[in-house]
């Protein structure tokens, strides 16, 4: 039977709050969670009541990775769909019209490690560590190299790959891995602070502006900037946009329509 308490959705001043919730297996995305967390990235992205997402977990371990039990004495169809299925998960975080920052608690590791390179941002407690040790056991961690590699620095990314050694939080936001690193009393506090100060931007120009950094990313500078200036030109005529600059010019708050 399904176990609907392995992630939870909380909705609250327009943020939606993601939390792996199976401490006791040190959150695992097993299949379960896997599609749990598709389910309710779904559901967020049809709410527009919500302008953020926060991913965080209970328990000492933020995310320990894909759960290897399911990745033992099976058949190619069993890995091939599981695999996908995680790849479908992240990259509806990164397709998400809506910025997702993850709330760092502890270790996260391999698919864990991953999540948290795929969400946009990341805050961190000064207890968090990072790593891919998937080559330790034989099974390199293929999958969660795509999101490492492109958060820090490809010879770092390889070095966590290919040693399977954690990195410190401090490291990890050196590196550009995490945003910030507090202290593990105030993080819940500082990751919805910072939540609701994007929650206050316009949902359209949020939206708009996820959509078109990540599509420019990967593209030589001219044709990046074709991308940009399209997006700047339909942001522009959007209504909210007008609403901002007007708002600014007569020096009130803006009033957004969504």
């Amino acid at each position: 039977m399904a176990d609907d308490n392995l992630v939870t959705l909380k909705i609250s001043d327009r943020v939606a709050i993601l939390t792996l919730n199976n401490a006791g297996k040190r959150n695992a995305l097993s299949r379960e969670v896997l599609e749990r967390l598709r389910q309710h990235l779904r559901e967020i992205a049809a709410d527009e009541t919500v302008k953020a997402v926060v991913i965080c977990s209970e328990g000492p371990v933020f995310c320990a990775g894909h759960d290897l039990t399911e990745l033992i004495g099976g058949a190619e169809e069993q890995y091939a769909s599981l695999v996908s299925l995680g790849i479908e998960v992240m990259e509806a975080i990164r397709e998400l019209p809506k910025p997702v920052i993850a709330q760092v608690q502890g270790l996260a590791t391999a698919a864990g490690c991953q999540l948290v390179a795929t969400c946009d941002l990341a805050v961190a407690s000064e207890s968090a560590s990072f790593a891919t040790p998937g080559v330790r056991i034989g099974l390199f961690c293929s999958t969660p190299a795509v999101a490492l590699s492109r958060a820090i620095t490809p010879r770092k990314a390889m070095e966590m790959l290919l040693t399977g050694l954690p990195i410190d939080a401090c490291e990890a936001e050196r590196l550009g891995l995490v945003n910030r690193v507090v202290a593990a009393d105030r993080l819940a506090e500082e990751t919805m602070k910072l939540a609701h100060q994007i929650a206050s931007a316009s949902s359209s120009a949020l939206a708009l502006g996820k959509r078109t950094y990540y599509a420019q990313l990967p593209l030589d500078r001219a044709r990046a900037y074709e991308v940009a200036e399209n997006a700047m030109v339909e942001n522009a005529l959007d209504s909210d946009a007008q609403e901002g600059m007007t708002a600014f010019l007569e020096k009130r708050p803006p009033k957004w329509k969504g």
